[in-house]
């Protein structure tokens, strides 16, 4: 074997070698990715249950009121357990007399979420002034502050995460808002309000909302 062709598989050998350790980065490199990604997910799914348990928790302790400005959005997979213990929540509140109110925005789709919180005892309102755009928090009874930070901006996005603050001056600031907030009108007046302006019929909005047709039926010909 001469000296050259030794040279030659010597190169050949290293070439091998060096595009091995390519591929072997560009896996690794991915798997990292995969990895942080992975990571991502679980810190936003960890700090979402966080925001709702620290809501659940906070309410568990009012002894005479809990006033909410929430987003109201239609529940959807871990959503609908976390709707379920808040509804839950509600139902022991009032039973215990406490006096439990929410603001949604006035979307049509928040009519769901509204009538299952209105079912469970606890009094709604819609408007469609700027805070109810823009901040997301309960208030019990003056003294404690959950408030909740949006993934990003945006008047839809979800709830990524909340502060529990003990603060009676901001609870005072935010219950003066929450009474201030003009427009608002009451489940039953907002449901005639969506029904003036889209021409929908309770059949129609039950089938889309999934609300119970006859008492949509009920509420339309209330006075």
């Amino acid at each position: 074997m001469t000296i050259e062709t030794g040279l030659l598989i010597l190169e050949s050998i290293l070439l091998v070698a060096t595009i091995a350790l390519l591929i072997f980065n560009l896996r690794e490199g991915r798997g990292r990715k995969d990895l942080l990604l992975e990571v991502e997910r679980a810190t936003k799914v960890l700090t979402r249950q966080e925001y709702f348990l620290s809501v659940t928790d906070s309410m568990m302790d009012a002894k005479e009121e809990v006033i909410g400005c929430i987003t109201g959005r239609p529940p959807a997979g871990e959503d609908k357990k976390r709707t379920r213990d808040i509804i839950s929540g509600i139902e022991k509140l009032v039973r215990a007399g406490v006096k439990v109110k929410y603001l949604l925005p006035k979307f049509p789709d928040r009519l769901y979420t509204g009538y299952l919180y209105m079912k469970a005892g606890a009094e709604i309102r819609y408007s469609n002034c700027l805070m109810v755009h823009n901040v997301r928090f309960i208030s019990v009874d003056n003294r404690i502050v959950v408030i909740g930070i949006p993934e990003s901006i945006g008047e839809k996005e979800a709830t990524k995460k909340g502060y529990r603050i003990p603060s009676e001056g901001l609870a005072m600031i935010l219950k003066d808002y929450f009474h201030s907030c003009e427009n608002q009108v009451g489940f039953i007046e907002y449901l005639k309000e969506v029904m003036a302006q889209t021409g929908a019929t309770p059949r129609h909005l039950a089938q889309e909302f999934h609300i119970d047709e006859g008492e949509l039926e009920k509420f339309a010909k209330s006075s």
